[in-house]
């Protein structure tokens, strides 16, 4: 009675680009689930790297960018092409590809996990220098609004000022006018009184022929 023969185990790397239409978190949650597609076609990983996004060298399903991922993982053979055919059915992964590879060893890893410090700490980097960018430009921009605002303020003030002086001096106007009413109004009366006086006189006078 013959025994069967168990397919022989190799050792491959996906290297595949998620659709950029995610944020990294978003993205990152993707590359999990491609881990889970191996593991589902029974695949153990062995190794796994997260690229961030990066430029494409030509566009790919109108993605200009798109977000990296990498696995090294060991599979039987006779289960590549279904995972082949799994990753290809993936709507959020643009590009697969799996090759054959030689196991990494552990100072590789170390290496690499290493060079991936470096990496992730750049971009910490980068990202503590732009939210103080942006911390920057907010405090500018409350600061230029507040200035708006009491430039604005004061605008008013000194055009409420304006008008109370001008209302000032209007009142002043109008009570000089008045004063003026009074005293032609006076002086009319007193012509009046002239007049009325003068032809009295001239009445009572007595050569009046």
């Amino acid at each position: 009675m013959s025994k069967t023969k168990k397919d022989p185990m190799g050792h491959y790397e996906v290297l595949f680009i998620v659709a950029n239409k995610y944020t990294e978190q978003e993205a990152k949650k993707v590359v999990s689930n491609v881990k889970d597609i191996i593991e589902s076609a029974e695949g153990k990983v062995t190794f796994e790297e997260f690229w961030g996004k990066k430029r494409l060298a030509y566009k790919i399903k109108n993605n200009e960018y798109g977000y990296y991922g990498l696995y090294e993982f060991d599979l039987e053979r006779k289960n590549l092409p279904a995972l082949n055919k799994s990753l290809r059915l993936n709507a959020d992964v643009l590009r697969h590809q799996i090759v054959s590879v030689t196991p990494k060893t552990d100072e590789e890893i170390k290496k690499n996990e290493e060079i991936k410090a470096k990496i992730d700490s750049r971009k910490e980097e980068e990202v503590r220098k732009e939210e103080e960018k942006e911390d920057k430009l907010k405090k500018e921009s409350k600061l230029n609004k507040e200035e708006k605002e009491e430039d604005k303020e004061n605008k008013e003030n000194n055009e409420e000022k304006e008008d109370k002086k001008e209302d000032k001096e209007n009142n002043e106007e109008k009570e000089d006018k008045k004063e003026d009413k009074k005293e032609d109004k006076k002086e009319g009366k007193e012509n009046l009184k002239d007049l009325d006086e003068k032809l009295e006189g001239i009445l009572n006078a007595d050569d009046l022929i």
